[in-house]
This record gives C-alpha cells, structure tokens and sequence, in this order.
C-alpha cells in the first residue's frame, strides 16, 4: 500500500499545533471590553474561530488566563477537518477540568503531555484514557448527559454521521487489545518512508534539522538528545520511571489506501514525525529562568520547560492565580497564592463555551445569519490556509483580527517556501479584507485586522 504524503514529514493528520500556544485575548486587537458585543446578561462576548487549531492549545492557554482580564464570555468556535483531532480536543479539555479531587495537578500535567505526545503510554495513563473513552461514547450518544457533565462544550453542532463516527473513534480507543495500534511498527515504516536512503544515518539528518531549521526559528531549548529520541521512538515526554509500553491510540487514524487499485479502509499513523511536540509548549515561558543558558547550552530542556508550562497552565485554571511553584502547596495541587489584580473571580463554565463545528464547513458558515459578522478574532493553522477565502470577511466583526500561523517550523521546507507560503498568507488575507499589523523577519504568526487601511496603524503588543 501507498499513502499520499508518506514521504514528508509534515504528514496528512496534524496531532499538535507548529507554532506556540497563544492567550486570544492578549491577541486580539480589539478585546477591550468597549468594542465587544454584549450578550442576554449584558456581559461582553468575544466570539473566536479557530479553523485547524488541531490541539486545543490557545482554548487551554486562553482559558487559564481568564483571571488577569476584566470579565468577558468568550465563546470559542473549532473547525478542523478530521475527527480524531476533534476527539484530542475533547479529551484535553475534558482531563483540564477534571476537579483537583479526583487529580493532582502533578499527575494532571504529566497526564496531558503524556497523551499529548507520546506514542507509548504509561499504563496509569492508559487507564485513564480507556475511562474516558467509555464517558465520551455516551457524550456523543446522549446530549443532554454530555451538557450535564461537560457544559463548557457545545457538540450539537456536529452531523449525525459525525457522532456516529466519533463514536467509533472512542470505542477504538478503549479497545484494550495493544495489537489493535502496532504504533512501534507504523513509525518506524514512516520514518524510513520519510529519511529512505538517510535511515542509517538518521542521527545526521536529525541533528541538521534542529539545529539549522528549529533552532534558526528560535527552538533552541530543544536539545538533541530529546528531539533525535522523539524522532526515533515517537516518545517526547518522559517524566517518570517506568514502563511507555501501550500504544497512544488517540494518534490513530483512519484513512482509504488503494491496494491493487481498490480503495480500502486503513488505520495508522499519518502525523508528523519531523517537528515534534515540543513547540506548542516547549519553547517559551513566562519564567525567564527556565530560559537561562550557560556558555550558549540552555539549562533546561523543551520537556522540562513543557511541563512547567502545563503545570502553571492547568494550576492558574483551576486556582484563579498566577502558578508559583515556590508556594506551599496543598494536597488537592492548589497553592496559598495571591489573587490577581484583574479580576478576583473563580472560574466557571458560564464564561467559556467550545462550540465544535461540521468538518470543513467554513465555506457554509457565511450562509447562517448567526455566524455573520460574529467573529473578533479568527486563527487559521499553516495547514487549513486553503479555507482563508473572501467570504471570511462576512463573518468577521468589526475591526476583526486575524492570525495565522506560519510555515517556520516544518523541517522540510527550504528559506524560499517559506517566504513563498508567507507572501501566500499575506494575498489570502489581503483577498478577504485584512490588512497585516506587523512584519518582522523571524515572526511565527502573521497578524491582520478587518477594516484597517495601513499596516501599522495600531500598535500591538502582540508577540508575533
């Protein structure tokens, strides 16, 4: 069998985002509340569609955040254009709730990097995985159970062939048998599609791709040693002892594969094996410290920073205050911290909604009245860019910002693909009304505004 894009290391089936995760509403250029619509209880609303954010990560960073900004609704719509990253997303959002009772911050951030991105689970975790899998069958099978025990999340939006599909997708999850996902197999055949007549020297090529491609990029906190293990096991995070023996079953996916010339239905691992899950949390920090280097050689590593990062995310969701992971702690996680300026309310399901729309739906979204001129900020990943089309305008609210992400982190693109898929990004968005805010030479994201007549007529502090 064949499969397009098994050559490349990008793969077809997107597991976690190229670019770092983003607080939205430090993003958006028009948040302040006086700009915002309000909503039936005349709270202001900000309303954000994330087309292709594949792994929840601006909802998680957005959400924990929520603390340091006056107090809003803020309603998130997600588009992707398979399933099985709809089904992650559930899944992580899911585990970021789950009350500090029933999970320790520690093993709550060990947990969610563990599913994040390893092919191999820790069996704890792989227990954890089959429960909640048996809990999101009945989420799509029963609404009215999904909206009394999740209600931050709306699913009634997805097709009924959708549901069904999900569904299949978490009984596969459950499944027990470790054979079902022979993952050790499946990425090794991939890399060796991918590297060919380099398999042998894999170390090499491995070497050049951090250090002349990420690193140039501004990944330098990953090290060899955890980016060539990633590349040759599928394993990113190791934070304990012990056995990585049961297969991740949320990095399948199926797929029609033509054998002899008939289609035929397949599951495997289509994602990436050039990049790695170390840029969504692994390379920036509100801690300058975790960034210090020493004669040039950083101090800590991408998985050490990855989980601080989710430890401070998750701790600041579920404690209303800033991580310090200095202050005494109690047993449940949480901390005796002090209380943030901004806002000094906890946090509850009413301020946060995560609509989940249809598949590829995007070019129907400006036929319903409810979607027309709704949205402030709109992200688009490097990999849904072919749905960043005129109509997008007519969605958007006034003043709308629109990110998206750039190319800069996938090792198979040489300097002018690049600059190519930027200049790219820049005459789709351009098409549909927007107008770049920002150009720097090594920025990760390109940052637009709906309506505004020269780029750089507002100054953001955005960090692109």
């Amino acid at each position: 069998m064949t499969a397009a894009g098994s050559a490349n290391g990008f793969g077809t089936t997107a597991w976690w985002g190229f670019s770092p995760a983003l607080d939205l509403q430090d993003t958006c250029l028009e948040s302040s509340v006086e700009h915002l619509q309000p909503s039936q209880d005349d709270i202001p609303e900000l309303n954000i569609l994330l087309v292709g954010s594949i792994d929840g990560r601006h909802i998680l960073k957005t959400m924990s955040r929520l603390c340091r900004w006056p107090q809003r609704k803020i309603n998130f719509y997600v588009l992707e254009n398979n399933l099985e990253t709809v089904g992650r997303q559930l899944l992580f959002l899911s585990l970021a709730l789950e009350p500090s009772t029933k999970m320790g911050l520690q093993e709550k951030s060990e947990t969610f990097l563990d599913l994040m991105g390893n092919t191999l689970l820790r069996s704890q975790t792989a227990s954890y995985l089959q429960e909640k899998a048996n809990l999101f069958i009945r989420y799509v099978t029963d609404s009215d159970f999904q909206v009394t025990h999740l209600p931050s999340v709306d699913l009634s939006a997805l097709k009924f062939k959708e549901r069904d599909q999900l569904e299949s997708i978490f009984r596969f999850w459950r499944n027990p048998d470790p054979q079902a996902f022979q993952i050790k197999q499946l990425w090794d055949l991939r890399l060796r599609q991918y590297l060919g007549s380099r398999y042998d020297a894999r170390r090499g090529v491995c070497d050049w791709d951090l250090t002349m491609k990420l690193h140039e990029h501004g990944a330098n906190v990953i090290n060899i040693r955890e980016f060539f293990h990633w590349r040759d096991t599928g394993i990113a995070f190791e934070m304990r002892e012990g056995a990585y023996d049961i297969p991740n079953k949320t990095l399948a996916s199926g797929r029609l594969l033509r054998h002899k010339g008939e289609p035929l239905p397949a599951r495997g691992y289509w994602g990436d094996i050039a990049t790695g899950p170390y840029i969504t949390f692994g390379i920036e920090s509100e801690d300058p410290s975790l960034l210090k280097t020493t004669n040039g050689i950083p101090s800590k590593s991408s998985q050490e920073i990855s989980l601080h990062n989710i430890t401070a995310l998750l701790s600041e969701l579920q404690n209303n205050v800033r991580y310090d992971p200095l202050a005494p702690s109690n047993e449940d996680g949480s901390g005796d911290y002090t209380r943030m300026d901004a806002s000094n309310r906890p946090f509850t399901t009413e301020d946060i909604r995560v609509y989940f729309l249809p598949l590829n739906c995007l070019s129907e979204l400006h036929h319903k009245d409810k979607y027309r001129q709704l949205f402030n900020l709109i992200f688009f990943s490097c990999s849904m860019v072919h749905f960043l089309q005129p109509n997008l305008n007519l969605m958007s609210a006034t003043k709308a910002t629109l990110i998206v992400e750039l190319t800069n982190f996938l090792p198979d693109l040489r300097k002018e693909q690049l600059l190519e898929f930027s200049s790219r990004v820049t005459n789709l968005a351009r098409g549909a009304g927007f107008v770049p805010i920002e150009t720097t030479d090594k920025k990760i994201f390109s940052l637009f505004q709906l309506g505004v007549r020269e780029a750089g007529e507002i100054n953001s502090n955005t960090s692109t």
